[in-house]
């Protein structure tokens, strides 16, 4: 069996070290934010879209499994410099959760299609919408939850259709920068 057919079961340090500064970056994201009423405008989706590119679907889901591990444990890596089980079992966190689905989907999409830019664009869209779509029925869920009337079309109209031309742009962006950094860094 040559070494290309043998599953890859660790990680190399390289491979570590850009897990790890992307998960870095992602904290980062997660603080450059904007209130727009119930759900703040992030740069998250950003540092999400540039993981997957950049590292693939394997690394890019870890580095957002580190980032959640670290935001359970209490250290204020989430939006508004918040931390704690708290943010990810509340109305918001199923869009963070959701983010582990899109690189689900994003690995499994590009191991069965190819890494062709066309299916990574469009695996990286398919995630999006269900990481809108899981995120929006963990608010309807968490919202309704404590007494509140909410439906999924409002959830929707507050926490998705806003940010459907930001989370475009940082894809076209993501996909600029990301090409670039696999360039000059040789990955």
């Amino acid at each position: 069996m040559t070494e290309q057919n043998t599953i890859k079961r660790s990680f190399s340090t390289k491979e570590l070290v850009l897990t790890a500064l992307s998960t870095a970056i992602t904290v980062v994201c997660a603080w450059i934010s904007i209130p727009i009423g119930t759900i703040a405008f992030t740069m998250q989706t950003f540092a999400v879209f540039c993981a997957l590119l950049t590292l693939g679907g394997r690394d890019g889901l870890f580095s957002w499994l580190a980032y959640i591990l670290l935001g359970a444990a209490g250290l204020p890596v989430f939006t508004g410099f918040k931390g704690g089980l708290g943010v990810l079992v509340g109305p918001t966190g199923g869009y963070i959760l959701g983010f582990i689905l899109m690189a689900l989907l994003y690995w499994a999409g590009t191991k069965l299609l190819g890494e062709k830019l066309a299916v990574r664009i469009i695996l990286l869209l398919a995630g999006l919408a269900v990481c809108y779509a899981f995120g929006t029925l963990w608010f309807v869920y968490g919202y309704s939850k404590g007494g509140n009337a909410m439906t999924f079309k409002k959830a929707a109209e507050i926490c998705v259709l806003p940010f459907i031309p930001f989370d475009l742009l940082k894809l076209v962006l993501a996909l600029i920068i990301s090409d670039r950094v696999k360039k000059y860094a040789k990955l």
